[in-house]
């Protein structure tokens, strides 16, 4: 068996292999793991510096000990890191291939519903049908128009007679608004007084000819 037959569970040459659903969840457990086993490598490897840091100068076996551990799990780490690097790439590779899949297997499902919704058109019938309902709306609107057209009954007038009728009458209001005009002139005018009109008194006639005397004066005196 391959490795990547163990890894997804495989059977032999005649199992049947996992769904692309079933392929993307064990890399993603597989991710998760390798994550965690980074972080616990990236604390060995401070705890490994921080001992070799504390033994640099009293204990230098020990210091070297612990620098060579250090050199070991940093190389893991590296390893660690390109693989992350690979699953995550076959991980977004067989996404995107699930993703394709499934969207040509509902295009191929749209195409075969639309293959059998136009099973039963013919495009004559089509355009026999539109033809039907184009004459059907004609005529229906030629019967909305003559239902609103008004209709007299028994309304069968000379309309020249009518306005001949209609002159008369406005020649029968202007004769008669003419007639009270002319009746305005015999309208008696208010006689004149037979009685003189009253003088002016003595007293205001003096005062006015006085009047008239300063006047003078005034003019003479400023010539």
């Amino acid at each position: 068996m391959s490795v990547f037959g163990k890894l997804f569970g495989g059977g032999g040459k005649g199992g049947k292999g996992p769904s692309p659903q079933e392929a993307i969840q064990k890399l993603r457990e597989t991710e998760e793991m390798l994550t965690k086993k980074q972080e616990y490598l990236e604390q060995k490897i401070d705890a490994e510096l921080l001992t070799a840091k504390k033994n640099g100068t009293k204990n230098k076996r020990a210091a070297l000990q612990a620098l060579k551990r250090k050199k070991r799990y940093e190389k893991q780490l590296a390893q660690i890191d390109g693989t992350l690097s690979t699953i995550e790439f076959q991980r977004e590779a067989l996404e995107n291939a699930n993703t394709n899949t499934e969207v040509l297997k509902n295009m191929g499902l749209a195409a075969k519903a639309m293959k059998t919704a136009h099973e039963n058109m013919d495009l004559d019938k089509v355009d026999d049908l539109m033809q039907d309902i184009t004459e059907q709306q004609e005529l229906a609107q030629e019967i909305s128009d003559a239902i609103s057209k008004p209709i007299g009954f028994g309304e069968d007038f000379d309309e020249d007679d009518l306005l001949a009728e209609l002159e008369e009458l406005e020649q029968e209001e202007l004769d008669k608004n003419l007639l009270e005009i002319g009746g305005t002139e015999d309208v008696p005018l208010p006689s004149v007084p037979s009685v003189p009109l009253p003088k002016k008194p003595v007293a205001q006639k003096k005062r006015e000819e006085e009047d008239e005397d300063d006047m003078e004066e005034l003019k003479a005196w400023a010539m």
